[in-house]
């Protein structure tokens, strides 16, 4: 083809044609074939397509992606000829009309549907999963495009292993986990699915992906052993019973074992299900359920099943076609063993999802997928459509499984999440309505705030003027739009309490003749075992705190504080608290922010504190500024995890132009004599750091103290670090 591919380019790609051409078989004809090749040749030729930002060649990458969709999903035909002529489509060499007059009425609707996309996708380069995922179902009126648009993220995800370009194999990453990821779990594509999880964690978490890898290596052989030992007794039964099977034994994804780690907060070692066990019988359609029945009763003869862990996808499948029976039973040696049991039929459809599904749900061969895509696009574009009509109901219900539609007695339709209650729905409309929700009458019937809603019921809400949230009602919603209405009410409904407490307790003060002193107010508030004043304020509003006792224990506090301070004056002689420095705005901070990009307002994150020197990244929040962390803040990783589009990278530049940034420092250690002079005698001699505030709390010889201190950067830091765990009886010094 044309001088732009590489020399490796070049020897691949003849190679490439070849297996692709052969998976598509019949499916694309001919003379298809040599017009393919013609309008490849000329989009190489006019050197008008771009490699991406990884330097893959577009042609290259469209060839791949087109074996891929082949040879694992198992779809050919227009689809194959479609994603081939996306690039010659691009480069300008092949019209949307001639691909509709050369190549069919099916490649042109296909190849509409990928512009589309790929035009949203462009309008919007920060992705938000869940809403992202229904616009891409709204614009891709077929759903192979959707296929599609999967095998070139995972193609694009085998490709970059070797890239030096760090930070969009990460985007491209987070991108593969919350969106591509759970597309293609709902399409039922699981051995892609967990590929692409799995990628996605090699490229974000590198150290953890090749420390379970490592285990995995490891105990392979006598994982091997087990699994061997374990299924020798169920084929001698299987046979026995005149069953025709294979039996498989796979270890679970990196992934998903991962996630076990984290959820049930165990070490590798306690993941006690590592592997699964697939049994897959050879049955004709009208006996794959007693087939699979009686395989299921075979196992659990010979060994203990965990009834609790029973999944029975076989009397009822997954809404995109998955069937299978899923049990956990006692192997030998005492471990859990995962068995899954299903037909040949079935298995192809876990391997090759909604694609599979839909064939053996037709005709054989390609057509019968065919037909139900006709019928989608049929549903879409014609409104009044009866049979189709209802039947792409059906096929929303399936790719929204996790939700519920449910009407007003006016018609207006709402979506909610599966399970959600009367009171979401409530919360859904208007939070004051929300606010006085006492029930509801579904489909004419009343029913409490707790009902769970369920597709096509209609709510009408009830209310009552005296009624207000409560705490528990936290408990009874699902939805995190009603959590979050029901915690600001909750919370305006508490300051409202909070200021009355507050003012109740300052006129009391005034009535004894006593100042008010906010400090000492703050001690007595920790020694009477309140984590802040909030609760504190909350205990008094409430009548559980007498405002009484409060101040007679207020006065002991003044007498005691009184009768310590000369000792405390003179074991702290010659210290001085400095005069506090104001905190310096962050918006003259030397730091870049993506590409050097100008005029983003940012703020430094409270709850990490991070200070020049300190690796950080940036924060997109819901108000449309800019907060930076610490890139190991104790919130990263959730928000990592949950808002991964909204990460921005960040770094310092340059050198600390005297910005001083206020830094909490614990230090745990001997109460001796001197010690705490000692420590502010350290921070004193030092040049461009100050000290703010100092607390001290002592108890049974030891004695925990809390500084605020103002420093320039992380060296300057450190070094304060280091000479202050010199101090004789500190033992411990570290950044809060």
């Amino acid at each position: 083809m044309a001088s732009e591919f590489t020399d490796i380019e070049q020897k691949e790609l003849p190679q490439l044609l070849r297996n692709l051409l052969l998976a598509a078989g019949d499916s694309i004809a001919k003379p298809e074939r040599k017009r393919l090749y013609v309008y490849l040749r000329e989009a190489a030729d006019t050197h008008a397509l771009q490699r991406n930002n990884f330097d893959m060649h577009p042609i290259v990458s469209s060839l791949q992606s087109a074996l891929l969709i082949a040879q694992e999903m198992g779809i050919k035909g227009s689809v194959l000829v479609a994603v081939m002529l996306y690039e010659p489509l691009q480069a300008n060499v092949l019209s949307l009309a001639t691909a509709r007059e050369e190549f069919g009425d099916d490649t042109a609707n296909i190849l509409t549907g990928l512009a589309k996309v790929n035009e949203l996708y462009s309008k919007n380069p920060v992705v938000e999963s869940e809403n992202f995922r229904r616009l891409l179902l709204s614009f891709a009126e077929d759903m192979r495009v959707i296929l599609i648009m999967i095998a070139v993220r995972l193609n694009v995800m085998r490709q970059i292993r070797d890239t030096l370009n760090e930070e969009d194999r990460t985007r491209v990453a987070n991108e593969a986990a919350y969106l591509y990821a759970p597309l293609a779990h709902k399409l039922g594509l699981y051995q892609i699915k967990s590929e692409l999880e799995d990628l996605s964690l090699k490229y974000t978490n590198r150290d953890i992906y090749y420390n379970i890898k490592e285990k995995l290596n490891e105990t392979k052989a006598s994982r091997d052993k087990y699994i061997a030992a374990f299924i020798r007794p169920i084929e001698e039964k299987l046979r026995e019973a005149g069953l025709k099977f294979e039996v498989k034994g796979r270890t679970k994804s990196i992934h998903s074992i991962w996630n076990k780690i984290r959820k049930n907060k165990v070490s590798f070692e306690g993941i006690y299900d590592l592997f699964a066990v697939r049994i897959i019988l050879d049955a004709p359609p009208e006996k794959e359920k007693q087939a699979c029945w009686l395989a299921f009763s075979l196992v659990t003869d010979m060994y203990r099943p965990d009834t609790n862990r029973l999944r029975n996808w076989l009397s009822i499948p997954k809404s995109n076609g998955y069937e299978s029976l899923h049990i956990t039973v006692m192997g030998p040696e005492g471990k859990w063993v995962e068995v899954q049991i299903r037909t040949q039929r079935m298995d192809e459809i876990a391997e090759r999802g909604v694609a599979a599904h839909w064939r053996y749900k037709g005709v054989k061969g390609e057509s019968g997928l065919d037909e139900w895509l006709v019928s989608v696009r049929e549903a879409l574009e014609n409104a009044d459509g009866g049979d189709s009509l209802r039947m792409m109901d059906q096929f929303k219900r399936d790719l929204s499984e996790e939700e519920v539609y449910v009407f007003t007695p006016r018609g207006d339709l709402f979506k909610l999440s599966k399970g959600a209650t009367v009171l979401d729905f409530a919360f859904h409309i208007h939070t004051k309505l929300g606010s006085k929700c006492i029930g509801a009458r579904v489909n004419g019937k009343i029913v409490p705030i707790r009902y769970k809603l369920s597709s096509g019921d209609q709510v009408e809400v009830m209310t009552a003027n005296n009624q207000t949230p409560k705490q528990d009602w936290l408990n009874i919603v699902t939805t995190a739009r009603a959590r979050t209405k029901i915690r600001q009410t909750l919370k305006e409904m508490a300051g409202t309490q909070l200021d009355f407490a507050k003012e109740t307790l300052e006129r009391k003060f005034k009535n004894r003749k006593l100042e008010y002193d906010d400090a000492m107010m703050m001690k007595l508030v920790k020694r009477l075992g309140y984590k802040n004043v909030t609760l504190f304020y909350q205990a008094i509003a409430e009548g559980t705190l007498d405002v009484n006792a409060v101040i007679e224990r207020y006065i002991e506090q003044q007498k005691k504080d009184s009768e310590t301070s000369e000792v405390l004056y003179r074991s702290a002689e010659g210290f001085n608290i400095p005069t506090p420095v104001e905190e310096e705005s962050g918006k003259e901070d030397v730091l870049v922010i993506d590409q050097n990009l100008k005029g983003i307002e940012y703020t430094l994150a409270k709850c990490c504190n991070p200070i020049y020197g300190d690796e950080v990244f940036g924060f997109t929040t819901v108000s449309g500024g800019m907060k930076i962390h610490r890139t190991d803040c104790p919130n990263a990783p959730q928000m990592r995890e949950r808002f991964g589009y909204r990460i921005i990278k960040a770094r310092w530049a340059g050198k600390s132009r005297g910005k001083h940034y206020p830094i909490t420092l614990r230090v745990v250690g001997h109460d001796d004599i001197g010690i705490v002079t000692n420590i502010t005698s350290i921070i004193s001699k030092e040049t461009d750091i100050t000290l703010r505030s100092i607390s001290i709390d002592s108890h049974d010889g030891l004695f925990s103290g809390m500084l605020t201190v103002m420093v320039g950067d992380t060296g300057k830091l450190e070094a304060l670090l280091k000479k202050l765990r010199t101090v004789k009886g500190v033992k411990q010094v570290s950044r809060n």
